[in-house]
């Protein structure tokens, strides 16, 4: 069992390796080509019943834990989207750990509730959200949306769902086709039934369309639904489409209806002031989030939640039994009124530490740099005559396919599954899909913190080889 003084010793030796995997991660598998039940079969079925040495746990951590990890931080991970880590949010995370605090209310952990309050107030201006809005630190965007779907539900009904239940309440939600699932799951868990949930139409760039959701709203209306709450997309998951943000705020207005943006990947380019036109209208919003643990650096999980009524969010959210009630209430922020959990983690710490290491030129010097590779693998698609992009490129995601000479869907779709595949199955690259305009497309991301020039040549170089074997 480890003590003072072993873990020390111990603690040493993994920070060495910490910094050893770091220099060494491009030397390993990007996607681990484990197969199912291979870890597991690996291990005892049953916990000890005396404690191991840490050099034994470290060493079953070493040859079977390891080999079963996907390494989000290698530089050839184009998958998904990322989820950043960098040098001081480790070392943010490690402090984090080591303080092992239950930041729930201010008298919990002052400096982490203060230390949140002064994150939000350093991004507001940084990314052109308006000044008079506050927010906090959520776990993931997940959370942070349902927080919101849940606001409009409790203000459109005068707050009486949360003391009463739902009682033939018709209340009725918009996004588009494109947006994340996690709407989806949003109005299934607050009671509204997906069913509820208006898909609206989209138009060539995949971004939401108006004059149809102002229609859906209207028809709605008109057989007795209530119109509850939009969520606009910056920046879809398949493509980066960005919704017209203030359109649907007009239309939002109109209708009396919460207005809430999802900019989960792409908020962090707000970080660029050319890029603050993605949320023209942002004033007439109710809400906003964005993940720094995707493309500001910071380790998972880290979301910014941006609010406009605070005490629309509290009276949703504040439940004060004997035991939490404080002296200081109502003269700070006590954060575990603003959204689903009562236990907060101090996140604040790490995004601190990697705006205070990065800077914000540093930030946003690696931003442009990432756009920048993406545009030059754009147009080694375009040049290239068995490759064609399914989409207008936006920011730093390309969506591509291999063509070849094939002409029939089926068999191309089929053709770039395979492509796809062979990418991933060599371990020296990993790329995920998406279906563009019904058509299966390859998604590349180049936002890994530390990715270079060279990385993204390597991997356009390995996609090549891989669809000429193919072809």
């Amino acid at each position: 069992m480890l003590d003072k003084k072993s873990f020390r010793k111990e603690a040493h030796k993994l920070v060495d390796w910490m910094a050893d995997f770091y220099e060494n991660i491009e030397n390993l598998p990007v996607k681990s080509l484990s197969k199912p039940g291979e870890i597991i079969n690996q291990l005892p079925k049953n916990p000890p019943a005396k404690g191991e040495s840490f050099d034994q746990v470290f060493k079953d951590f070493e040859s079977i834990i390891l080999p079963g990890m996907t390494q989000w931080q290698s530089p050839k991970f184009h998958a998904y989207f990322p989820a950043n880590s960098s040098y001081p949010s480790v070392l943010g995370e490690m402090l984090t750990a080591t303080l092992g605090a239950q930041c729930m209310i201010w008298e919990t952990s002052p400096a982490a509730a203060e230390l949140e309050e002064l994150m939000i107030n350093w991004l507001k201006p940084l990314m052109n959200i308006p000044a008079e809005w506050t927010g906090c630190i959520q776990d993931t965007a997940s959370t942070a949306t349902l927080a919101a779907m849940i606001s409009a539900r409790e203000k459109k009904s005068n707050w009486s769902i949360n003391q009463s239940g739902f009682d033939n309440q018709k209340l009725k939600f918009y996004c588009s086709a494109e947006t994340h699932s996690s709407i989806d799951k949003a109005v299934k868990i607050l009671g509204a039934g997906v069913e509820n949930l208006v898909k609206v139409e989209v138009d060539e760039s995949l971004a939401i369309i108006p004059s149809s959701l102002e229609s859906a709203i209207k028809s709605d209306i008109e057989n007795g639904f209530i119109p509850c709450a939009v969520v606009a997309a910056v920046g879809t998951t398949g493509t980066l489409a960005i919704d017209p943000v203030d359109a649907i705020g007009d239309i939002c207005k109109k209708y009396d209806v919460w207005l809430h943006i999802d900019a989960a990947y792409a908020g962090t380019a707000l970080m660029l002031p050319e890029y603050h036109s993605m949320i023209t209208g942002i004033a007439k919003a109710d809400s906003f989030v964005f993940n720094p643990h995707k493309w500001m650096f910071t380790n998972f999980d880290c979301t910014v939640y941006f609010i406009k009524d605070e005490e629309a969010l509290i009276k949703t959210f504040e439940i004060l039994p004997e035991y939490l009630k404080t002296s200081t209430r109502g003269q700070v922020k006590d954060y575990r009124d603003w959204g689903v959990p009562l236990g907060r983690r101090f996140r604040a710490l790490k995004l601190w530490f990697v705006i205070r290491d990065f800077g914000i030129e540093g930030i946003q010097t690696r931003l442009r740099e990432h756009m920048s590779y993406a545009k030059w693998f754009a147009n080694q698609v375009n040049e290239n005559q068995h490759f064609e992009l399914v989409i207008e490129p936006k920011l730093n995601v390309v969506c591509f396919r291999i063509i070849g000479s094939e002409k029939n869907e089926e068999q191309l779709d089929e053709l770039n599954a395979k492509l796809v595949a062979a990418i991933n199955n060599s371990g020296e690259a990993y790329l995920t899909h998406t279906k563009v305009k019904g058509k299966y497309a390859l998604r590349m991301v180049i936002g890994q913190t530390y990715v270079q020039q060279h990385h993204v040549e390597e991997s356009w170089q390995l996609i090549q080889d891989k669809a000429n074997e193919l072809l």
